[in-house]
């Protein structure tokens, strides 16, 4: 009975989370509230029993996004002199194109009913994603490491102040 309960409160969560992103004028107040949603997604992940993912939401996107656009938010305005503001254009636009996609997810569902039992899962699946990264995947990961080092460097290389 607990999980339907904790679905559901991490729904609204999200959805209003989301809502507020999007509604919000100021731009720093957008990225808390994106921050947010970010969670609520990783306790999503959390209640289908993928703690791997859950564990990635936080620490890449909750994490590491967030404090990204922070700063990204703080320099800029100090590069600007004002504070940073957003207007969301279009919003019944928008709204329209959100309510027929809202639509037509229930109608899909509606038709085909989702199975309310889960099937088991089979061993540790953290594991299973760490020894495949490790072995199979290894060139693929490596060479993301390097093209991440690039990057690094680039972006160090283009904030150096000017001489």
């Amino acid at each position: 009975m607990a999980e339907p309960i904790a679905f559901w409160t991490l729904a609204v969560v999200l959805v209003g989370s989301a809502l507020a992103v999007v509604l919000s004028k100021n731009l720093f107040h957008a990225v808390l509230w994106l921050a947010l949603a970010l969670t609520g997604t990783a306790g999503i992940f959390l209640l289908l029993d993928a703690e791997f993912l859950a564990a990635v939401q936080l620490l890449l996107y909750a994490g590491g996004v967030i404090t990204v656009v922070v700063f990204a938010i703080v320099v800029t305005e100090r590069l600007v002199g004002e504070r940073l503001s957003q207007t969301s254009r279009h919003l019944a636009g928008g709204g329209i194109v959100a309510a027929a996609l809202l639509w037509l997810i229930v109608r899909a569902i509606g038709t085909r009913p989702l199975t309310m039992t889960r099937p088991p899962i089979e061993g540790d699946v953290t594991r299973l994603i760490g020894e495949s990264v490790l072995t199979r995947f290894v060139l693929p990961f490596e060479l993301l490491g390097v093209l991440m080092l690039a990057a690094m460097l680039g972006a160090m290389y283009f904030a150096r102040p000017e001489d």
